[in-house]
């Protein structure tokens, strides 16, 4: 079945799986007086073939050079396929790689993180397999994905009701998805041996760090013009925090009761 499918210049491209093929024009396909079996048109019928595996393969090198070492993290982003997380409105139509390390626009002005920034967020939470998580905004759902692919239990929020349909038709029934406010967390799931938040809030939300186990931890962005990367550790209880890298993210949105 066709992933995907574009014109341009006369030409369909389209990708199945990993791979992505351009074909001929449909004149070509269909002139009476190209024979089926003529071997220009049917050679004609793969070319620019672009594996997507190796795509990953390259993601996860340029992740190690950059300082990610958490294995667990690195595998779950080589399997995962990012690009089934980029919709037809993103600029992968327009020529960008969709494992490139940068964000990438999944439409109702959100985006997809750069490859980087969600390893380094795993990376900072130290999880492990049967750990139960949070993830606030999910998006298109790779980040959702990445961490299903790591053996976590997770459990994502979506105040877009539009993204949150469409991650969970991409995610399947092993990640348990729902829209919300993320602000509220999933108190009926609670507690979580992690939390890590795609949206920036203007503060810590009280519920987040209330949701977590004794000793969770959680990683988000925090605030408006000048944003941080933000770690919540708790020990026996007990809360510390960790300012760590300078960042921008999307704006975490909050539900006005009418």
């Amino acid at each position: 079945m066709w992933g995907w499918a574009r014109t341009i210049a006369g030409t369909t491209s389209s990708t199945i799986g990993d791979r992505c093929f351009t074909l001929p024009p449909l004149k070509c396909l269909i002139s009476p007086n190209i024979l089926p079996e003529d071997k220009n048109c049917i050679r004609r019928l793969i070319v620019n073939r672009f594996d997507f595996s190796t795509s990953r393969n390259n993601m996860v090198r340029l992740l190690k050079k950059m300082g990610i070492k958490d294995e667990l993290v690195l595998k779950a982003m080589g399997k995962v396929k990012r690009h089934l997380f980029v919709p037809k409105s993103g600029r992968f139509w327009f020529g960008s790689d969709p494992y490139g390390d940068y964000p990438l626009p999944i439409g109702f002005g959100q985006t997809v993180s750069q490859p980087f920034i969600v390893a380094y967020m795993l990376e900072k939470l130290k999880l492990t397999a049967g750990e139960k998580v949070l993830e606030i905004g999910a998006g298109s759902g790779y980040l959702a994905a990445v961490l299903d692919e790591m053996g976590v239990e997770v459990y994502t929020v979506e105040i877009i009701e539009e993204l949150a349909v469409t991650a969970g038709k991409r995610l399947g029934e092993s990640v348990h998805i729902r829209t919300g406010d993320g602000y509220n967390g999933w108190p009926e799931q609670a507690p979580f041996d992690a939390v890590v938040v795609s949206c920036a809030p203007d503060s810590i939300p009280d519920a987040l760090t209330k949701q977590l186990t004794v000793n969770g931890r959680m990683i988000l962005p925090v605030g408006t013009t000048h944003q941080r990367l933000v770690r919540v550790v708790k020990t026996n209880g007990k809360i510390e925090l960790h300012n760590d890298l300078a960042v921008r993210f999307v704006p975490m949105f909050h539900w006005i009761e009418s």
